[in-house]
């Protein structure tokens, strides 16, 4: 678990480093920085999907797994609970970094990959690797969306220390070709949260988070069948 409480680290210490650097930013500049990570959010978003698209058993899969994490979530109204609650805090704009921050932290090929070497070979080379371009990521945010953006810290926390408890349980299930399938629809995910704050499009991508979990299921039903 060193990696990942390093990787957790270095998000609160960017994410303090970033808010305080935020008070001393104009409100010009802070718009262009919302562009600037709009931008780096599409472009790491597609790079990882064109990087995991060519190693796919399953072409079609990333299809499905949007479509029908996207109807889940969509009637879990995911998003809008997730908005209505980070209002409370600090206005929409927490919510739209949050959403993205979370999404680039821990949906990620070196984030979701991290704990699963770390677990099974006791390599953290992944997770030092993601905590120091989280660190960047997350000053960069917080200087544009303030102090809150500490608050996923404990998500990505949460999401590789599940991830590190699976794989000590389940290491032989977590195959190549379903991270794989995880990292395609991850990457689509961090994309659409990049046009969001381009205010190109908002797809929600909160409300397709089931999404992440198709793939999972796929793998399971090959596995029994």
């Amino acid at each position: 678990m060193i990696g990942t409480i390093v990787n957790t680290s270095t998000i609160l210490a960017g994410s303090l480093l970033g808010s305080l650097l935020k008070k001393g930013i104009k409100e010009e500049y802070q718009e262009a920085l919302f562009r600037a990570m709009g931008l780096a959010a599409v472009g790491l978003g597609l790079n990882a999907v064109v990087q995991n698209m060519q190693n796919s058993a399953f072409p079609v899969l990333f299809i499905i797994s949007l479509a029908a994490g996207s109807l889940l979530g969509t009637f879990l109204k995911i998003d809008e609970r997730f908005q209505g609650l980070t209002a409370r805090f600090s206005g929409n704009r927490l919510g739209e970094g949050l959403s993205t921050g979370i999404l680039l932290y821990c949906i990620g090929t070196l984030s979701i990959l991290g704990p699963i070497q770390s677990a099974l070979y006791q390599d953290h080379t992944y997770l030092f690797t993601n905590a120091t371009l989280d660190f960047v990521t997350s000053t960069a945010l917080s200087s544009a969306y303030g102090i809150g953006m500490a608050l996923a810290a404990p998500v990505l926390f949460v999401w590789q220390g599940s991830i590190y408890l699976l794989a000590k349980l389940l290491g032989a299930f977590l195959i190549p070709d379903m991270m794989t399938e995880i990292s395609i629809v991850g990457g689509f995910l961090i994309a659409a949260s990049g046009l969001g704050m381009l205010k190109i499009k908002d797809c929600k991508p909160l409300n397709m988070l089931p999404a992440l979990f198709v793939p999972v299921i796929w793998f399971g039903i090959q596995r029994l069948i």
